[in-house]
């Protein structure tokens, strides 16, 4: 019973019903109508119609003969148009699920555009809505799996290149060994580790893998932590770096360790891209929400390359000119980290006057 397929067992089930309901039906009529026939004839005689024992008799057997007659015809007629029926039904249904057989054995050998039919079964509509909405979000994790890997394989190929070149050369004995190449091999490697590190995190944060412990957070003494940090990298104490918060803000629920990373990118590349001037972090009330904000008096963006500052491994043309050695992930991880506590982070600048990065968390 195990072997047989799924319409067989419609149709088999369809059939059961049908045989029980028809035995039913001539069981009980076979043995209750002749009884019902010979109670209406003793009504008759009872109203003073006469009907002989020859006649009576006559009649219970035509009664009986005509009732099996049109048993018979109405059993083969109604049970014919059931099975048929039945079958019609039966096959409809499995036709949907063969579909869907079809369609998930294609998307599973990695065609993920395809999608299931809508259906005017409930049921199975309702399957083929969940299955287009889980195919959409493998899709999507697929499109960025290659994007990330394409972007990736772009990235490392240049530190390898470069730790490739100068094994060779020490191999061949083109030049020396000294100081400052086993420094610059170390350099590449380091650079290496940090991107590896950046997309590991990337990825598990676009893929929602990333935990997020959200908790009330006292926002001054945070920030007023972070300023104190940065201060004492700073020589010269140029750029001038600013709080402006005030200690009586009210908690802020995010991930404590999250935010602080956040903060830590944009304050560092607020203070890579400001050679002088100041650098302003702030946090203030606004509405139901805190808004963090760093100002910075640097370079700026230029208005072609705004769209673009959060995509992966994007650096802009400033990022060249003065050879900074970022990832490009940096700004990409902050803009996840933020949406994953609830948020959106927002960039405004002006080449040449600075940048300001803004984003927004909710209330504890």
């Amino acid at each position: 019973m195990s072997k047989i397929n799924l319409q067989s067992r419609l149709f088999l089930s369809h059939l059961l019903v049908l045989l029980v309901g028809v035995s039913s039906l001539v069981i009980i009529g076979k043995l209750s109508s002749p009884r019902y026939f010979v109670l209406y004839l003793e009504q008759l005689q009872a109203r003073n119609y006469t009907i002989s024992y020859g006649v009576r008799t006559v009649l219970i057997d035509g009664f009986e003969a005509a009732w099996n007659h049109g048993t018979f015809w109405a059993v083969i007629t109604g049970a014919g148009t059931a099975g048929g029926l039945s079958y019609l039904m039966s096959q409809r249904i499995v036709k949907n699920l063969i579909q869907m057989e079809k369609i998930t054995r294609r998307f599973a050998a990695g065609d993920l555009a395809e999608r299931l039919p809508a259906s005017e079964i409930p049921e199975i509509n309702r399957l083929s809505s969940s299955f287009n909405r889980m195919a959409a979000s493998l899709a999507g994790v697929e499109e960025r799996r290659q994007e990330i890997i394409g972007d990736l394989t772009h990235e490392l190929r240049t530190p390898l290149t470069v730790v490739q070149g100068y094994l060779e050369e020490l191999a061949d004995e083109k030049i020396p060994p000294s100081v400052e190449v086993y420094d610059r091999l170390l350099r590449e490697t380091r650079r290496l580790q940090r991107l590896v590190n950046d997309v590991q995190e990337l990825s598990k944060a676009e893929a929602g893998c990333l935990p997020i412990n959200l908790q009330s957070v006292q926002v001054y003494p945070l920030l007023h932590a972070l300023v104190d940090r940065f201060r004492d990298q700073l020589v010269d104490d140029e750029p001038l770096l600013i709080l402006d918060c005030s200690p009586q803000l009210p908690p802020v629920l995010a991930d404590i360790d999250r935010l602080e990373q956040v903060l830590i990118n944009l304050l560092g590349n607020a203070i890579n891209y400001t050679r002088s001037g100041k650098i302003i972090l702030q946090a203030s009330l606004e509405n139901r929400s805190i808004s963090f904000a760093v100002t910075d008096t640097g370079l700026g963006i230029a208005p072609e390359e705004i769209p673009y500052i959060f995509e992966r491994f994007w650096r802009g043309r400033q990022a060249s000119e003065l050879n900074l050695r970022g990832t490009g992930i940096g700004l990409a991880i902050c803009r996840r980290l933020v949406e994953l506590q609830g948020g959106e982070i927002t960039v405004s600048s002006q080449l040449g006057q600075g940048s300001t990065f803004q984003f927004y968390l909710p209330l504890a």
